[in-house]
């Protein structure tokens, strides 16, 4: 059996999460997927949508992963692959070159990302609307307040 271990927030879960975990399943017969926590997050300076345990619910609802756990630090991966059986460690190929020092115990693959969408891209969509909708809101505001003072 062969397993395979990736990590990632997987926040905002789209249609390029689906697509990595697909191609990731494809690799082995277990996929295994570290799941940043929220406050591992907060120190990589990620502000997350949706908590960690929800993203770990959604992970586990995708037919290619087999299992979740929890990912609190950078230097955990080695010990992770270790407890996992990991025979692959897959990760996007935005990380290409960070974790070949695992090739010791793992064969390291970095896969292409899904084109023309990412969760920060998203994010970035979001807060602009949430910008547009706010500024929309004090304009509102602004009117009805002028129309109470001409009352």
């Amino acid at each position: 059996m062969t397993t395979i271990v990736t990590y990632g927030t997987f926040d905002l879960y789209h249609i390029g999460h689906v697509r990595l975990l697909k191609r990731l399943k494809q690799l082995g017969d277990r996929l295994v997927v570290g799941l940043s926590s929220d406050g591992f997050n907060a120190i990589k300076g990620k502000n997350v949508v949706i908590p960690y345990k929800d993203r770990r619910e959604i992970l586990l609802s995708c037919r290619y992963v087999d299992d979740v756990f929890e990912e609190n630090s950078w230097e955990q991966k080695r010990h992770d692959l270790a407890r996992e059986r990991a025979d692959i460690f897959a990760i996007g190929d935005d990380w290409a070159g960070k974790f070949d020092d695992l090739e010791d115990i793992v064969k390291v693959i970095y896969l292409p990302r899904t084109k023309d969408i990412s969760t920060t891209e998203l994010k970035t969509v979001l807060s602009y609307l949430n910008k547009e909708k706010l500024s929309e809101l004090t304009n509102l505001v602004e009117n009805l307040s002028s129309m109470v003072k001409q009352l």
